[in-house]
C-alpha cells in the first residue's frame, strides 16, 4: 500500500520533469530499493517508461539505498547534508543517477495549484509558500546562533571556540615541558648513578 502511493507521487514528479524519466529509461527492468528503518522497505521497478512501480516481491533489488531515519528531513528538504546519511550498495551506475535525481528532481507546486485555481492565484500561493518556507529556516538559523551565542557567552556552558583553541595550545605546551622535565630528571638520575 505504501510503495503504491509513493511510486504514485514519484511518478507525478517524473511525469513533471520529462528529462528525469528518460534518464531512468536506461535502467528499465532493474529494482531499487529503499531501507530507512524502522519504516517498512521500498521497492521500486523501473518501466520502459522511465516511470517505477511496485517491484514484485521475487525482484532483486539492482539498487539497494539504506537511509538513516535521521537523514528523512534532509532528504525533504533536498538538503546536500543527507547524502552523508545515506549508504548505496549496488549499481554504481543506477546510483549515480538517483543521486542525480535526488539533487535535481523537484516537484512543480506552482503547476499542480494551478489545474486548482486560477494561474495567477496558484503563483500568489506558490510564492508565499517558498516565502514562508525560507522565512521558517531563517527564524530556525537565528534561533540556533541565538541558543549558541547565549550558552557561550552569557551562560558559559558551553567554551567558546577560541578558548577551546587556546585550552589546547596550553595543554600542549603543558604535555612538552612535563616530557621535557621527565628527560632531564632522567638524565640527571643516569649520572648520579655514574
Amino acid at each position: 500500500m505504501l510503495e503504491r502511493g509513493a511510486a504514485a507521487g514519484l511518478n507525478h514528479l517524473l511525469a513533471q520533469q520529462p528529462w528525469a524519466a528518460e534518464r531512468l529509461k536506461a535502467f528499465a527492468g532493474q529494482c531499487a530499493e529503499f531501507r530507512c528503518p524502522p519504516f517498512p522497505d521500498l521497492r521500486f521497478a523501473i518501466l520502459e517508461s522511465g516511470l517505477v512501480e511496485e517491484a514484485s516481491a521475487d525482484a532483486v533489488s539492482a539498487l539497494v539505498v539504506k537511509l538513516k531515519p535521521s537523514a528523512l528531513p534532509l532528504v525533504l528538504v533536498r538538503d546536500e547534508a543527507a547524502l552523508k546519511q545515506i549508504e548505496l550498495e549496488g549499481s554504481a551506475e543506477l546510483a549515480a543517477a538517483v543521486q542525480q535525481l535526488f539533487r535535481q528532481l523537484a516537484w512543480d507546486i506552482e503547476d499542480d495549484l494551478s489545474r486548482v485555481f486560477p494561474d495567477i492565484v496558484a503563483h500568489r500561493l506558490a510564492e508565499g509558500g517558498r516565502a514562508f518556507a525560507a522565512w521558517q529556516g531563517e527564524a530556525a538559523t537565528r534561533l540556533a546562533q541565538n541558543l549558541a551565542e547565549y550558552l557561550t557567552e552569557e551562560q558559559p556552558l558551553l567554551a567558546r571556540p577560541a578558548d577551546l583553541d587556546k585550552f589546547l595550545r596550553e595543554a600542549d605546551a603543558l604535555r612538552e615541558d612535563a616530557a621535557r622535565l621527565e628527560k632531564r630528571i632522567e638524565r640527571l638520575e643516569s649520572a648520579r648513578r655514574r
